[in-house]
């Protein structure tokens, strides 16, 4: 057995080498993408008990790794230190497809030789919260896998916890089943995970930046229980695809201009033009509906410029579930139309197993699709992350290829 196999060029099953090539960020290399991640070979990490290692076929891009690259607003090297870790580095990627390897000694749900998606949420078996049969989402040792871990996708093996790993789809190349989970089973837990908001067949259901990975995946989950997506784009050219999706209508965002913080409630000028045209977004909202029915649930992410629109057409008794903030993170709402008509104002992150095992079964099923856009090499992760660090990446998600081969797509040899 080598000590290191090239990148495309899979090991025996279940023989693991020395060694594995990934794209690694170091402190001194903190910047844009394209100076952070180099190609390095790494040692293969050991695995706890309950832990499995998945070679990896492909990886998905989340702009969690934007922030590992720039170092900001957490240098996650750091971060992990302070807790005990020892690596100097980070090895990211938190969505994968791939094969697993090997196994650890209490993992009885996974063989080697299985096809795998992995989920990117993880946590402390051992945890009194997640021992109590508490959603492990709450427990204090949550974290990101691949972004709060190291470890990532971004490298030939990857080391996860074994409630992580679920079937691959069958009918879904590996790249394609690389690229969906983060974002689609975030969307998953937003929209069933808080009842009783969880979407319902004939619910209205206003989804910000519908031709993003967030996005494209909470239209299709909408559309799949049965009810009404209304998309929020930038542009007309993503109109057609949002409505390919499923969305009954579209709203372009740059029509209108009253974005930001809510002005203060005394100052009746700036209040009153903000008014206008959050009622002007409330009118489109029904047009696109194609009748007066306000949205049970606002499906939010920039945050700062949105959240006092989104609280504002809110349906009396509905429901704002954020998860991130891409405009920024001091969101302002009108308390009033939050009180007096009884509206809730919901955080969410990630997902657990069962939101997870939800989403991963419309997948299978053939109602949601991964939206895959663009593939890359594995030589091209830190162009992919510029990509979307430069927000010039195309609608809905990307992928690359680690142990996978596609015609047309070759990576070069790295030694």
């Amino acid at each position: 057995m080598k000590d290191i196999v090239e990148v495309g060029q899979a090991p025996p099953l279940g023989q693991v080498p020395k060694q594995m090539y990934a794209q690694v960020i170091r402190q001194d290399r903190f910047g844009v993408p394209t100076k952070a991640f180099q190609i390095e070979k790494i040692g293969v990490p050991d695995l706890e008990p309950d832990e499995v290692l998945v070679y990896v076929m492909a990886a998905g891009i989340n702009y969690n790794n934007v922030w590992a690259a720039l170092g900001i607003p957490v240098d996650v090297v750091k971060a992990r230190q302070r807790a005990g870790e020892k690596e100097d580095f980070h090895i990211g990627g938190s969505d994968a497809s791939g094969i697993v390897y090997k196994v650890g000694a209490d993992v009885k749900n996974l063989k080697v030789g299985d096809h795998v998606v992995v989920h990117c949420g993880m946590w402390d078996r051992d945890c009194p919260t997640v021992k109590a049969g508490t959603d492990p989402m709450f427990s204090t040792t949550f974290r990101i896998w691949g972004y709060e871990s190291n470890w990532g996708s971004f490298a030939q093996f990857a080391k996860v916890q074994a409630h992580q790993c679920l079937p691959k789809p069958k009918h879904l190349t590996w790249e394609a089943a690389a690229a969906y989970m983060l974002v689609g089973a975030t969307a998953y837990r937003m929209l069933h995970g808080w009842p009783p908001h969880a979407v319902r067949a004939g619910d209205v259901v206003l989804v910000w930046g519908g031709a993003g990975g967030l996005g494209c995946q909470a239209i299709q989950i909408v559309r799949a229980a049965g009810a009404i997506p209304v998309a929020v784009v930038s542009s007309e050219e993503k109109i057609e695809y949002c409505k390919s999706l499923g969305a009954r209508g579209c709203i372009i965002r740059k029509q209108f201009d009253h974005w930001g913080m809510l002005p203060h409630w005394k100052d009746d000028a700036a209040y009153a033009k903000w008014l206008k045209g959050a009622r002007a977004f409330g009118a489109a909202l029904w047009e696109a509906v194609g009748e007066r029915k306000s949205p049970r649930i606002v499906f939010e992410h920039p945050g700062e410029d949105t959240v006092p629109t989104s609280v504002f057409v809110c349906d009396t008794g509905g429901m704002v579930v954020i998860c991130a903030g891409t405009t920024g993170y001091n969101a302002t709402l009108d308390l009033r139309y939050h009180w007096m008509r009884q509206k809730r104002f919901q955080g969410s992150h990630f997902a657990n197993d069962a939101q997870a095992e939800g989403l991963n079964r419309l997948v299978i099923d053939g109602k949601v699709d991964p939206c895959l856009s663009r593939t890359f090499s594995f030589q091209e992760v830190p162009q992919a992350h510029q990509l979307m660090y430069e927000n010039r990446h195309p609608h809905g998600n990307m992928a690359i290829l680690v142990g996978a081969p596609r015609e047309g797509l070759k990576d070069a040899p790295l030694a």
